[in-house]
């Protein structure tokens, strides 16, 4: 392990922006599929990853969905869960508010509380095994109606103490927030966050109706706002935190190559911008993976890095003292590799 390679895993970290169902390995696909008698259009392991050559992100959505048939049980949610904390913690994830999509599942038969169960019960054993919090973020399917995504908050009502947040995610382009503006106004009466995906493929004005129709508490992505002088100048004066995903950019066409991802840009602007893996069995890094790709390709320095990973405290939705926990961490382990 290189002197970069241990201090980006050792740094203490949050992810804000991990689809679940994403961090589904081609080997747990296969063997999922076996464990449910669940037949997938891939012959191997090998064709599965060579099936990850996205042009797009509805290309990379059309093998999402089929690699979740796999999923059926709670104990599939649990040790799909499982797979990614223990992965997170070895890059040095200490805190997680991961994304799941239950429409991908309740569309299909699966039961909301066969999927909720599943992914709470992994939570539980993170928190006893890896000493990793966890939070649960909602998301719902933008290529669907907003009376589908009412739905299914009503299927989630006695499991919303233990939900922390509202999403929305899956096709942005011609699905604008201002669509699911009533559900989201119900969520946020209901006690939960709200976070929207906004401005990766979709323009800046999907950014503006995240803020102005949703009232967002954070931002997904949100790399298009940069077209925008105002709304740049307005992100950073609100501290609006945005969950940037590096690889993910890269491997769904959003940038040509790393070089040229505004991560410096979002930082220099001050944006409030954190480091995520989005769906990392799909794209091909985890975490630490994002954080290396942008000391390689944009020469982000160590304290840029730890600029990062603050912000991944505060931009969470952990409550104050926690977040000054992790920030007092965040500056031993630099006091320490100083």
């Amino acid at each position: 392990m290189t002197d970069l390679d241990a201090f980006i895993k050792g740094l203490p970290k949050a992810e804000l922006h991990l689809h679940i169902e994403g961090s589904l390995e081609p080997e747990l696909m296969f063997e999922l599929a076996r464990r449910n008698g669940v037949a997938i259009p891939y012959a191997s392991v090998e064709d599965v990853r060579a099936a990850y050559d996205f042009s797009n992100l509805q290309d990379f959505l059309d093998i999402y969905y089929a690699g979740a048939s796999v999923l059926v049980t709670r104990a599939d949610f649990h040790d799909l869960a499982m797979a990614y904390f223990r992965r997170a913690a070895a890059d040095g994830v200490v805190h997680a508010e991961i994304m799941f999509d239950p429409q991908t599942h309740t569309d299909r038969g699966i039961a909301f509380e066969e999927v909720i169960e599943g992914l709470l019960s992994a939570a539980e054993e993170a928190r006893e095994t890896l000493g990793m919090s966890v939070q649960l973020i909602l998301s719902f399917l933008r290529h669907l109606s907003e009376e589908e995504a009412f739905a299914t908050l009503a299927m989630a009502e006695p499991w919303l103490d233990r939900i922390t947040a509202a999403g929305l995610d899956s096709s942005e382009v011609g699905h604008p927030p201002v669509k699911f503006a009533g559900v989201f106004a119900a969520a946020r009466e209901k006690g939960l966050k709200i976070t929207v995906h906004a401005g990766e493929e979709g323009p800046p004005e999907y950014v503006y109706q995240a803020l102005d129709l949703l009232e967002v508490d954070r931002i997904d992505h949100g790399n298009r706002a940069l077209e925008d002088a105002a709304l740049t100048q307005r992100l950073a004066e609100m501290g609006m935190t945005l969950t940037v995903c590096p690889l993910s950019n890269l491997k769904l066409c959003v940038i040509d190559d790393i070089a040229s991802h505004p991560i410096d840009a979002m930082l220099k602007a001050g944006l409030k911008a954190t480091l995520n893996a989005d769906d990392p069995a799909y794209f091909g890094g985890y975490i630490a993976d994002n954080y290396r790709a942008v000391v390689e390709g944009r020469g982000l320095t160590r304290a840029d890095l730890a600029t990062l990973a603050r912000n991944s405290f505060t931009g969470s939705f952990l409550p104050p003292d926690a977040v000054a926990r992790h920030l007092a961490a965040i500056d031993a382990f630099l006091e320490e590799n100083a």
